[in-house]
């Protein structure tokens, strides 16, 4: 389920990133987003780098990024979590820029070798993204000793104006990112704007507002509070780790409504994790409940598959794919 809003102002530059902000951009690889903070132009260690994409868009995300800054380094890349979609280039690109990556204290046992995530859960429904999701990658990544706690006064490092906001639930230790000055929110996947499960809600990415990809969500219950926690900011811009980024009242209220009616919205009527969540601590997973016999069945595991691989390979062929004007 999902509630209409409106797209956030901006344009789609010659990069392939889509303006967020004067300072923050959205670069679209295959089914995922990374972000881009720092004014065009932007001075070595100057500018940051949230999130990194699918395995095998290293070139993209460098491409887009000297197109944008130069040959400059960033001064950090920060997390906002740790699965597959957002760490396939995390380890070649903090190599490459000799950069630290800050994550949250219960999100580093997926960025040092230490843990895997939970499995994810096919029998939420709602596409071919959701049934495919037993072949996603579990980690984990393994950083050693670039991969930093974010501080703990709520600080972004190399973001001042910034600070981090607690949304567990999709993963442990899943941080939002957001800005008081302009109400500006950096939200990762706890509240997203396309519908994840369907391949071809990705394909179109027409603006809504979700909860969390429902396939890869361990904690409900905590996912709810993320999205209650998050509406309460009252963002005036939304910039997410899928779909595109949206502004304005019809944004709000639908944030608003997804926050009121979480459970008809984004709760999946039947899964693994619906009635028990996954546990974790701060050495990784520590409890996962037995899987749940699939209503459905497995006859769907194999529609979406040749889509699926087309829309990735699609996007990684042209460079900020589906970004579009944004009005």
């Amino acid at each position: 389920m999902y509630q209409d809003g409106s797209s956030a102002s901006g344009a789609q530059g010659s990069d392939g990133t889509t303006m967020v902000t004067s300072d923050l951009a959205s670069l679209r690889v295959a089914i995922v987003n990374v972000l881009m903070y720092g004014e065009r132009g932007a001075g070595d260690r100057d500018w940051v780098l949230i999130d990194a994409g699918i395995p095998g868009s290293t070139s993209h995300i460098e491409a887009a990024a000297a197109a944008r800054f130069g040959r400059s380094r960033p001064s950090a890349i920060v997390m906002t979590h740790g699965h597959f979609d957002h760490v396939g280039a995390l380890e070649e690109l903090a190599r490459k820029w000799d950069a630290p990556v800050y994550a949250h204290e219960l999100e580093l046992p997926y960025l040092t070798g230490r843990s895997s995530y939970p499995p994810p859960d096919p029998s939420v429904g709602g596409g071919a993204m959701a049934r495919l999701s037993m072949l996603y990658p579990r980690g984990p990544v393994d950083l050693g000793s670039r991969a930093l706690p974010l501080p703990a006064d709520g600080a972004v490092p190399g973001m001042p104006g910034w600070r981090w906001v607690a949304t567990p639930g999709h993963t442990p230790g899943h941080v939002s990112f957001f800005r008081d000055a302009d109400r500006t929110l950096i939200s990762g996947d706890a509240v997203i704007t396309t519908k994840q499960e369907s391949v071809l809600a990705v394909a179109m990415q027409r603006a809504e507002v979700h909860g969390p990809p429902m396939y890869y969500t361990q904690d409900w219950g905590a996912a709810r509070d993320s999205v209650r926690r998050l509406a309460a900011l009252e963002p005036e811009v939304l910039a997410t780790g899928h779909g595109r980024p949206m502004r304005g009242s019809a944004m709000q209220e639908a944030l608003r409504l997804l926050a009121c009616d979480f459970d008809v919205l984004a709760l999946p009527k039947y899964g693994r994790y619906v009635d028990r969540p996954a546990v974790a601590d701060a050495t990784g997973t520590v409890d996962v409940p037995p899987p749940v016999s699939d209503p459905i069945g497995k006859v769907l595991m194999g529609l979406g598959a040749a889509a699926v691989v087309g829309i990735v390979a699609a996007a990684l062929r042209r460079r900020g794919g589906g970004g579009g004007a944004l009005r």
